[in-house]
C-alpha cells in the first residue's frame, strides 16, 4: 500500500508519480504537495511521517516548515503597501527610517532592501534564538552596522537578515510584525503561519536530517565549485557560512519553538501545503497585489553571480527568478517565480500558466537551495498543464 494519501486531479497523475517514487526511493521521510491551476486545486497530496522518534503519521493538517520560502510572504506584505502608497520602492530607505543611512548606507533604497542588495548579508556578531525574536532590535543593528558592499552595487543572498530587513518596511509603515500584517490582510483564510501558537508547533512536522545516501540535491560535474562551495560553507569567516547560521536556531534547530513562536521573516513560517499554495493561488489571481504590481516585481532586479553563494542567482522584489538557485523547467523560464527552502521546499507561482504549487518536506536535504525532488515535481505539474 502506498504511504501516499489525498486527490489528484487524473491529467496531474505524474506529479503524484513523482510523489510517490520520491518515497519509494527513500528520499522522503514525510511531505505535502498541493497544486493549483487557476483556482481549481488538482493536487493535494501528502504522506510519511511527521515525527521520526515517534513515528507520527502525516496527516493533512500538518503544517511543516518553510525555511526561505517565507521571504515571498514577507516579500508579498511589503509590495502590498507599497501598491497602497505607504512608500516609494526606488525611493531612499532613510525617507522611512533614519537611521539605517549611517555607515555609508544612505544611498540604499527599498528595492535593495527587498532584492539581496543592500550589502548586509550578515550580522557582525552571533545573535542567539531568543535575540532574534526581538524585530525591532534586530533591525536597529542592522542599521547601524557597516556594509560589505556598497549597497546597490552588487547582490549577495541575504539568508537570515533579509527578514529583518525587508521585514521593518513592513513594521514601519503597517505597525505590525509581518506574521500579523499577512494574517490580517490576505492569508487569514490559509493554513500558514509566520509567528505560529504552541498548538499550531505541538502539530507540525519536526524537521530532520537526510540519512547517508538519501539527499537529492541537484548534480553538477563541477568539481571546482562543489570544492568551492564546501570551502565556503565550512569557512567560519566566509560570507555564506556567516550569512546561513546567524542568528543560530538553538538546540532543536528548526524545531524550536522560541523560532516557531518568533516567527523570522527570512525563515519562520509554518505551513500546510495547501495552505501555502493557496497563497500562491491568490497572487497570481491578483487577489493580493495587482496583476501590474506583481509584474513589476517579478522584473529581476539582479542576475548573476551571488556573493553569498558562489552560483548564479536572479531576484525581483523579493521573488526569486529562474537561476542555478531556482530551477525551473523550460515551460516556466520566463514566467515562474517563488522562492526554495533549504530543506528542499519549494512554492511557485505562474501567472501565465496560472499555476501555483507548493512542496514541503520534513526530511532536508543538504543543499542551500535547490532540490532535485521539488525540480521533479515541479516538472510534472508543467507537463500536466501542456
Amino acid at each position: 500500500m502506498s504511504t501516499v494519501q489525498g486527490h489528484c486531479d487524473p491529467a496531474f497523475a505524474g506529479v503524484r508519480e513523482v510523489f510517490e517514487r520520491n518515497f519509494a526511493d527513500g528520499r522522503e521521510l514525510g511531505a505535502g504537495i498541493a497544486v493549483y491551476a487557476g483556482d481549481r486545486k488538482v493536487v493535494d497530496l501528502w504522506g510519511g511521517v511527521a515525527d521520526r522518534r515517534t513515528g507520527r503519521a502525516w496527516l493533512p493538517d500538518t503544517p511543516c516548515f518553510g525555511f526561505s520560502c517565507t521571504k515571498a510572504v514577507t516579500a508579498a506584505a511589503a509590495l502590498l503597501l507599497a501598491e497602497r502608497g505607504a512608500y516609494d520602492v526606488d525611493g531612499p530607505v532613510t525617507d522611512w527610517w533614519p537611521e539605517f543611512g549611517a555607515a555609508g548606507k544612505d544611498g540604499a533604497t527599498a528595492a535593495h532592501l527587498l532584492s539581496h542588495q543592500a550589502g548586509l548579508p550578515a550580522f557582525a556578531r552571533p545573535v542567539s534564538a531568543e535575540e532574534a525574536a526581538d524585530a525591532e532590535a534586530l533591525a536597529a543593528e542592522l542599521a547601524a552596522q557597516k556594509p560589505e558592499w556598497t549597497p546597490g552595487e552588487a547582490h549577495g543572498y541575504h539568508a537570515l537578515t533579509y527578514g529583518w530587513l525587508a521585514g521593518e518596511i513592513v513594521r514601519r509603515h503597517s505597525g505590525r510584525t509581518v506574521g500579523a500584517f499577512a494574517k490580517d490582510e490576505f492569508t487569514g483564510g490559509l493554513d500558514m503561519w509566520i509567528g505560529s501558537l504552541d498548538d499550531v508547533i505541538e502539530r507540525a512536522a519536526k524537521m530532520s536530517a537526510a540519512r547517508r545516501g538519501a539527499s537529492d540535491a541537484p548534480s553538477t560535474t563541477d568539481h571546482d565549485l562543489l570544492t568551492r562551495l564546501a570551502a565556503a560553507y565550512g569557512d567560519p569567516g566566509s560570507i555564506m557560512n556567516r550569512s546561513l547560521n546567524n542568528p543560530h536556531p538553538g538546540k532543536g534547530g528548526y524545531n524550536n519553538p522560541v523560532v516557531l513562536r518568533a516567527g523570522w521573516p527570512s525563515a519562520g513560517m509554518l505551513a500546510t501545503a495547501p495552505g501555502f499554495a493557496g497563497f500562491y493561488r491568490d497572487l497570481v489571481a491578483g487577489r493580493i497585489v495587482r496583476p501590474d504590481t506583481l509584474r513589476e516585481a517579478l522584473r529581476p532586479r539582479v542576475s548573476g553571480p551571488d556573493r553569498t553563494l558562489l552560483v548564479d542567482s536572479a531576484f525581483g522584489l523579493g521573488f526569486m527568478r529562474p537561476a542555478q538557485t531556482f530551477f525551473v523547467p523550460a515551460a516556466g523560464r520566463e514566467t515562474a517565480f517563488g522562492h526554495t527552502g533549504a530543506g528542499g521546499s519549494i512554492g511557485l507561482g505562474d501567472p501565465d500558466a496560472g499555476l501555483a504549487l507548493a512542496y514541503l518536506p520534513n526530511m532536508m536535504g543538504d543543499q542551500v537551495s535547490g532540490d532535485l525532488r521539488a525540480y521533479r515535481l515541479v516538472q510534472a505539474a508543467y507537463a500536466a498543464l501542456s
